[in-house]
């Protein structure tokens, strides 16, 4: 029996340790703190806001009346899960990693791909940190609320 459970807490230990030794993980990636006003600007410099609005922040949104909202992807706001750094920088360099269920079929992907254009020869790694910074400094967590169930 103890042969048994030493057998699996090893076979447990490998599994786990292997998981992390893949060579495209991102264990190890981390990138310097950005700036977040630099990463508004950059937000509006690089058109950003043709096709994202920020909730909350009016001075960076383009919508005018008459636009189509249905190309107006949302960011920031409040949120009950945790925007992390990875996603946002993946979602700006790779916008079609991970496309929202709500866009499928929407003039913001067109056969399974992001419409987002590519901006990885445009933009240099300390203008995709700042970027980053901002957006995520634009998302506030919001508690979830809790569920009270009654005594049967």
């Amino acid at each position: 029996m103890k042969k048994n459970i030493l057998f699996v807490f090893v076979s447990v230990m490998l599994f786990l340790t292997a998981c992390d030794v893949d060579p495209k993980s991102s264990r190890g990636f981390s990138l310097p703190d950005g700036d977040v006003l630099k990463g508004q600007q950059k937000f509006v410099k690089f058109r950003c806001n043709d096709c994202h609005i920020v909730r909350g922040l009016d001075e960076v949104n383009e919508v005018k009346e008459g636009d189509d909202l249905i190309m107006t992807v949302p960011l920031g706001g409040k949120t009950t899960r945790i925007v992390t750094y990875g996603e946002l920088v993946t979602s700006i360099i790779n916008p079609s990693h991970k496309i929202s269920q709500r866009y499928l079929s929407t003039p913001v992907e067109e056969y399974g791909r992001s419409r987002m254009r590519n901006y990885n020869e445009l933009m240099t790694v300390e203008d995709l940190i700042d970027l980053v910074a901002f957006l995520q400094d634009q998302y506030e967590l919001e508690p979830v609320s809790r569920t009270y169930y009654a005594v049967y």
